[in-house]
């Protein structure tokens, strides 16, 4: 459906893989470690908001310190950006890191879910900044609304003009949406089996 994406990091077949552990990682969060969202800080952001209205203050910090470290990973995916290694593309570090932070993650037992939720979110972060595009084409692999958004657009405007560019762009939004909760759901039979090791 689209031309051979010019850069590795913006193929379509990466974009396929990081959505569906985007997906794997935020429902890795939410079912086993206390229903904190790795990526959708945005839940966060209400499920803080709520938690201090209701005076548990203890428990929205549960969901604070994922936004922040959330935040932080984007900055350190920008400081591995500026200090270019000669050796390996900084999108390669960026991911390396992610890698070593999930593995590490999958130590911690369930006594340490605060821990283990601020270090996923850190991972989703890096992530959700080191690789931005799929066929340059502005697509979140740990988030869906702005995909929802991209997709829904293309496709109305496909439907109104009948150009063939719109269709493809609104089903590539579409596909990665589509692997994110394919993720999820794999997410779900691995945590039956694996529980924390799971991811």
């Amino acid at each position: 459906l689209m031309r051979k994406a010019l850069q590795v990091s913006e193929s379509l077949e990466l974009g396929i893989l990081l959505a569906f552990s985007g997906g794997f990682m935020d429902a890795y969060s939410y079912i086993e470690r206390g229903k904190v969202f790795a990526n959708a800080q945005t839940g966060n952001m209400l499920l803080l908001g709520i938690h201090i209205a209701e005076g548990h203050y203890q428990l929205a910090l549960c969901y604070f310190f994922p936004v922040f470290a959330f935040a932080f990973g984007i900055a350190l995916a920008e400081l591995v950006r500026t200090k270019q290694s000669d050796v390996l593309h900084w999108r390669q570090i960026s991911v390396f890191i992610e890698a070593i932070i999930l593995l590490i993650v999958s130590f911690f037992p369930n006594e340490y879910n605060l821990l283990a939720n601020i270090l996923t979110s850190l991972a989703c972060g890096i992530q959700v900044e080191t690789f931005r595009k799929i066929h340059g084409q502005g697509i979140a692999t740990t988030m869906c609304i702005g995909n929802l958004r991209s997709g829904t657009e293309n496709m109305y405007l496909y439907f109104q003009d009948g150009d063939l560019s719109y269709l493809k762009k609104g089903l590539l939004y579409y596909g990665i949406i589509l692997c994110f909760v394919l993720g999820a759901v794999f997410s779900n039979a691995c945590i039956r089996q694996f529980h924390t090791k799971a991811i």
